[in-house]
């Protein structure tokens, strides 16, 4: 799965004001994250709504993006829940011809046991068509995925990679060391890709990066080469952007910056809200620099 070296972003979904799915902004945002420069595409994760988007919506986004992308960059679908059973019956249901991996989260509310967590991914990892990501973010699910689950789950055939969110660079850390050499661990928080790829990772699921997709990716390859100082240089000329677009949740911050490159409106549908007028400020600021490509 070489595919998943480098940068992959985690797409948004944007919306018309009337909060239907606006599929020429999708459009849009795919040709500009090609052109830019990214590894491949992700789809329906977090930052794209998907708790909030109907099947037929879900359907929508997929066939947009496929036919955007035209076969340019690989492409990641999220596809994940806290009941196993339904997750199966979707992977299943779901024509996946068109994408080459599947990124699964940890079950959310639930909260299972590490063993509960592994039967889980065992029993999805069995009947994918695709490969599977493990996706793993604590702040969201309410449970972490231990170093030492992921290399169990590492083994079993079908799961080829993690998104690892958890932000603690020391379990990042022994997950690389735990897990096969050919098994990637990929940064899911934008903040510690650098680091995650200086580390062994393997890459990054960013949010920043279809924002500023040139810059990030040039970031990742950087690091990748091990270019650190070059790599450090460009992490702190988008540091900024990684806080300000989490400042009031994700997706309503990088929204914002696709609204100040005019790619899309900024709406999110509740319980999410639109990013501040002074939020909306800050990020514009941040972004002008930036700019010129878009």
């Amino acid at each position: 799965m070489k595919q998943l070296i480098g940068t992959g972003v985690a797409l948004i979904t944007p919306f018309k004001t009337d909060f239907s799915v606006d599929v020429d902004a999708l459009h849009r945002i795919v040709n500009y994250c090609v052109d830019g420069g990214v590894d491949y595409l992700v789809v329906l994760g977090t930052t794209g709504e998907s708790v909030t988007l109907t099947k037929e919506e879900k359907q929508l986004v997929i066939d947009t993006v496929t036919i955007a992308n035209a076969g340019r960059l690989p492409l990641v679908v999220g596809v994940g829940g806290n009941n196993t059973v339904a997750v199966i019956e979707d992977l299943q249901k779901l024509d996946l011809t068109n994408f080459d991996a599947v990124l699964s989260v940890s079950p959310y509310y639930n909260r299972p046991t590490q063993e509960g967590i592994y039967q889980h991914f065992k029993a999805i990892a069995q009947v994918s068509p695709k490969p599977i990501i493990l996706y793993n973010v604590p702040g969201r699910t309410g449970s972490n995925m231990l170093p030492e689950t992921v290399a169990r789950l590492a083994d079993v055939e079908n799961i080829v990679a993690i998104k690892e969110a958890s932000g603690n660079m020391v379990q990042v850390q022994e997950m690389i060391q735990a897990c096969p050499k050919d098994f990637h661990v990929i940064s899911g928080d934008d903040f510690t890709a650098l680091a995650t790829v200086l580390a062994g990772g393997s890459g990054v699921i960013s949010v920043l990066g279809q924002g500023l997709p040139r810059e990030f990716s040039n970031m990742i390859r950087s690091g990748l080469n091990r270019n650190v100082d070059e790599a450090y240089r460009q992490h702190y000329e988008l540091q900024e952007g990684m806080g300000l677009i989490f400042k009031e949740g994700n997706p309503a911050g990088i929204k914002a910056i696709f609204e100040v490159l005019g790619l899309s409106g900024a709406s999110v549908r509740l319980p999410l809200i639109e990013a501040s007028d002074s939020l909306k400020k800050n990020i514009a600021n941040f972004v002008k620099p930036f700019k010129v490509f878009a």
